[in-house]
C-alpha cells in the first residue's frame, strides 16, 4: 500500500491540472472505488471547474476545485494517480479521468481498494478536519507520543506504528525503517520504552518522514542506500550495518523485516 511518501508524489502529479478547466470526465461509477461517493452529483458538478490545490494527509489526498468542490482520494492498495499528455483514451482499470485541454488527470487502481468522495461546501469535507496531526506535524509532540504508547502499552511496537489512528501515513516499510534506524525488535510493547526511548524514537518518526518525503515524495527516487529500504522486500538479504541475515515474519498479521542482531530483544 503507498506510504505517506508515496501518496504525496502521487497527488502531486495531478499539479499538471492546476488552474485547468475541467472539460469532460471519463467514470466508471459503478466500481468499487466510488462505493461511498455521489457519482450523480460529482458528474454534474465538475465540469467547468478548475483544480485548485493539493493537499495530502497520511494516506490521504484532498483536491479543491472551484465552485466548492472537494474529492478525497485515498489510494488503496494499488492505486495511482498521474497526469497524461492529450488526446488520452481511458485504460481498462482508469476509474476516474478528468480531462483539461492539455492533459487528463487519471485515478487508476487495478485491485479497487481505493475509494473516491465528493463532497460540496466552502470548507473541506468534515472528516477531513478532524484526522490527527501526522508525524511531520508540530502536533506530533514527545508528550502525544508518550501518551500513544502509555495508552497501548501491551501493543507490539510495529503494529502500533501501523495504526492510522496515531501514526497517519506510515505504513509497512516505513514502520521497519523506524524500528531497524532504533535497533528495536518490532516485537517490544509500546509500553516498554523508557523516556529516552520515546524522545530517540520521535527524533526517529520525524526523521525518516522528512527524507522519505524529500526522496520518495518529489522524485519517486530510493531512501538511502545505508537504510533498510533497499534490503527489506524479499528473503535472503543481509543487514546493511552489521550484515546479518534479515528476518522477515509476521507480527499482528502484517510482515516485518528485522535484524535479529542488531534489533535483539533487550
Amino acid at each position: 500500500m503507498p506510504e505517506l511518501a508515496e501518496v504525496f508524489y502521487y497527488a502531486k502529479q495531478w499539479d499538471a491540472g492546476k488552474d485547468k478547466r475541467i472539460t469532460a470526465l471519463d467514470i466508471r461509477s459503478k466500481t468499487r472505488v466510488f462505493r461511498a461517493c455521489d457519482t450523480t452529483a460529482l458528474t454534474e458538478g465538475l465540469p467547468g471547474a478548475q483544480l485548485r490545490s493539493t493537499r495530502t494527509h497520511g494516506k490521504q489526498m484532498l483536491f479543491e476545485f472551484s465552485k466548492g468542490q472537494w474529492l478525497t482520494i485515498h489510494l488503496g492498495m494499488t492505486g495511482e494517480l498521474a497526469a497524461k499528455p492529450q488526446p488520452y483514451e481511458p485504460a481498462k482499470h482508469d476509474h476516474l479521468v478528468l480531462h483539461t485541454r492539455t492533459h487528463a488527470l487519471v485515478f487508476t487502481d487495478p485491485r479497487q481498494f481505493g475509494s473516491v468522495l465528493y463532497h460540496q461546501g466552502k470548507t473541506p469535507p468534515p472528516a477531513w478536519l478532524t484526522l490527527p496531526p501526522q508525524p511531520m506535524d508540530e502536533g506530533f509532540t514527545v508528550p502525544r507520543l508518550r501518551e500513544i504508547l502509555q495508552r497501548h502499552a501491551r501493543t507490539p511496537l510495529k503494529a502500533l506504528l501501523l495504526d492510522q489512528r496515531w501514526f497517519p501515513g506510515i505504513g509497512n516499510w516505513m514502520a521497519d525503517e523506524i524500528l531497524w534506524q532504533m535497533k528495536l525488535p518490532p516485537h517490544i510493547l509500546g509500553g516498554a520504552l523508557d523516556e529516552k526511548a520515546v524522545r530517540a524514537l520521535h527524533r526517529t518518526i520525524k526523521k525518516v518522514c522528512r527524507v522519505a518525503l524529500e526522496t520518495v515524495g518529489v522524485d519517486w527516487d530510493d531512501p538511502p542506500l545505508n537504510w533498510l529500504f533497499r534490503y527489506r522486500w524479499e528473503d535472503g538479504h543481509c543487514c546493511p550495518r552489521c550484515e546479518a541475515e534479515l528476518v522477515r515474519e509476521s507480527v499482528r498479521g502484517r510482515t516485518a523485516c528485522w535484524c535479529p542482531v542488531c534489533q535483539r530483544p533487550r
